[in-house]
């Protein structure tokens, strides 16, 4: 019996003392609670938050992941090896030789200036977003007007004596992923700028982040109107979409005398719809009409092959394609549809190396507004010694919108110096497409212009871009 009555009151003890254990440990967490660190404690009991993390942090590279796989060559894998080891004068040896086979990768050159910056130690670091993961072509694009401003500077010794290294981020225009990578560089107090994103729907999703987190980010793509005066910290080195839509309805009315236009775009995506109706008013104000064809490129009854017939039935003399950047191939789909029936008008989001390899001469005659080409003499000798060509509008603005932070840094390398410094309506800076001066929505001061798809030997599709002579 004397027995029993031990071993009962060892279970006894053992009960009272795995209930303490749970109690301790609860009010330990309400504790931590009350504190404010209940985010804390809910990271290390939740897995998929590390997860989550580490897919964003997958997505970010300052040379020691590749991004770019499609660019990949042995000694670029190599390369980003011995970045990830520290061996940075090893890296900055491999990234050269890997260019030597592929001078036309951004990426590449990006990982290689940083690597070399890295050797000298003290840097400054800006950030550099790309839909390198739903458009390869456009994502290269601003890359290489990044990576063409980055390698100018550190030649010339960087900024204040420190080189400059830019980090790049692959948001594939996902404005869920757009809002996650902006956390990740708030979060890094060693970034000082951000330039990007590319579309209009991530930079939107992003911009609060940015603006509660002080980080300025500049846009060199993203045109949409929602983003006029959205925060003293973001800005962009793109007209807005009110002055691109202006110029091609001006156009088609009053100098090409196509007073009957069809519109498709794209309702899910705020910068399609800005262009759509910025253009739409602007052509009715100019003596023009828009016709009742129903053209959505994200509607469940979409067909390419009927708009152009559909257009044709409903009076239209011109079809205005203006879609977002993920739905270019169904916009392009028009065109081939089309069989030059009817004229085709394009948003600045239809400048594309697809649109003239696909398009070719089916989209022969073409007009397009994009942001203001006029381009300084330099840069294009530049951008044909790095890249092989003159460049697109995208890589032109992305150059100016580093080049942009990059003059602000030299007066203050601080994100709120920065932010001061773009804000004095003072500011300007003389850039590849002119002299850049902010407004203070934050909108850049700018015109557009147009051009026309003709036979040409620049791109090697035998078709290029080149500015229509009004």
């Amino acid at each position: 019996m004397l027995s029993n009555k031990i071993q009962i009151d060892k279970k006894k003890a053992i009960l009272l003392a795995y209930v303490s254990i749970l109690s301790s440990l609860g009010l330990f967490i309400f504790f931590l609670s009350n504190q404010g660190q209940s985010n804390t404690v809910k990271k290390l009991f939740d897995s998929s938050n590390l997860v989550s993390n580490k897919a964003i942090q997958n997505r970010i590279s300052l040379g020691d992941r590749i991004l770019v796989t499609a660019d990949n060559s042995p000694d670029k894998q190599a390369a980003a090896k011995a970045f990830a080891s520290r061996d940075y004068a090893k890296a900055a040896d491999l990234f050269n030789s890997s260019l030597q086979i592929n001078r036309n990768d951004p990426e590449a050159w990006i990982y290689m200036n940083n690597s070399t910056a890295a050797v000298r130690g003290d840097t400054i670091i800006i950030a550099a977003i790309a839909p390198v993961g739903s458009n390869l072509n456009v994502a290269k694009e601003i890359l290489r007007g990044v990576a063409q401003a980055q390698h100018e500077i550190n030649q010339k010794g960087g900024i204040g004596g420190k080189l400059v290294q830019v980090k790049i981020a692959n948001d594939e225009n996902s404005p869920e992923i757009a809002k996650q990578i902006a956390k990740e560089l708030v979060r890094n107090k060693k970034i000082i700028a951000v330039i990007g994103h590319n579309s209009s729907d991530a930079s939107l999703a992003a911009a609060p982040i940015y603006q509660e987190g002080e980080l300025v980010a500049i846009s060199p793509t993203s045109v949409a109107r929602e983003l006029s005066g959205i925060g003293n910290y973001i800005f962009r080195t793109t007209p807005s979409t009110r002055n691109i839509a202006e110029t091609l309805a001006q156009y088609t009315v009053k100098s090409a005398h196509k007073t009957k236009i069809a519109i498709c775009a794209d309702s899910q995506d705020k910068a399609s719809l800005s262009f759509k109706e910025e253009f739409m008013w602007s052509a009715i104000a100019a003596g023009g009409q828009i016709t009742a064809t129903a053209c959505d490129f994200s509607g469940a009854d979409f067909n390419a092959t009927a708009i152009p017939s559909q257009a044709i039935s409903d009076g239209a003399e011109a079809v205005l394609l203006a879609p977002s950047v993920n739905k270019i191939n169904q916009a392009i789909d028009i065109i081939q549809a089309g069989q030059n029936r009817l004229p085709v008008l394009g948003s600045h989001t239809m400048y594309t190396y697809e649109t003239l390899q696909q398009g070719k001469n089916k989209a022969n005659g073409s007009i397009f507004a994009v942001p203001a080409t006029n381009r300084d003499r330099a840069f294009i000798e530049n951008t044909k010694r790095f890249w092989g060509g003159e460049g697109s509008w995208r890589t032109a603005t992305s150059y100016d919108a580093t080049e942009v932070a990059i003059a602000g840094l030299k007066l203050g390398a601080e994100r709120a110096n920065l932010q001061k410094t773009l804000s004095n309506p003072g500011f300007s800076f003389k850039g590849a497409t002119g002299l850049i001066r902010f407004l203070p929505s934050g909108d850049r001061q700018g015109s557009a212009v147009l051009v026309k798809i003709q036979p040409g030997k620049n791109s090697g599709t035998g078709y290029d871009f080149v500015a229509l002579h009004k």
